[in-house]
């Protein structure tokens, strides 16, 4: 199940938003060998409430793209399906028989003057910063460089699946 929840009022959000960002995060988890019943939480906001989350959770006084706030636990180095592919997850991981994999904040107003910057369309901005942020709730991290060289060719992988 995926949960979109916009609370912002800067930038419409259509039905095929809604319906680009939902095929993003649900061909992200085919990808990622994630084949059981799930939960993902997406939040919509602007600039300003992305600034205060980041401050609160991370104190980092800082406007920010995206945040994510994976609920698994992960060895380091490891990703889901390295970790995960058959395990039975206990009743505290679930939620109505879909494992909560965790919750994605994303600022639509950053999205949209990134789109800008980087020459390329909003949605595909959005769409980028999604799966992006799929892949941090399934392990994924680019702290390493060469962490970050795998994480960025999963997400290139992702978007050309999506046709972005």
């Amino acid at each position: 199940m995926i949960f979109l929840d916009n609370r912002q009022d800067k930038i419409e959000v259509t039905e095929e938003l809604e319906k680009i960002v939902t095929s993003s995060i649900e061909c992200a988890l085919k990808e990622e060998k994630v084949n059981l019943p799930c939960e993902i939480s997406v939040v919509f906001v602007d600039n300003e409430n992305i600034k205060n989350i980041n401050r609160e959770n991370r104190s980092i006084d800082k406007i920010t793209d995206v945040l994510s706030f994976p609920m698994l636990e992960y060895p380091e180095g490891k990703v889901f399906k390295e970790v995960y592919l058959n395990h039975k997850f206990p009743e505290y991981d679930m939620n109505d028989g879909n494992l909560v994999l965790g919750d994605i904040v994303i600022s639509l107003e950053k999205c949209e003057e990134q789109s800008k910057e980087f020459r390329h369309s909003f949605f595909r901005e959005t769409c980028y910063l999604i799966v992006h942020s799929v892949l941090h709730l399934l392990g994924y991290d680019h702290i390493e460089h060469i962490d970050k060289k795998i994480m960025r060719q999963r997400e290139e992988y992702i978007l050309k699946k999506v046709k972005l």
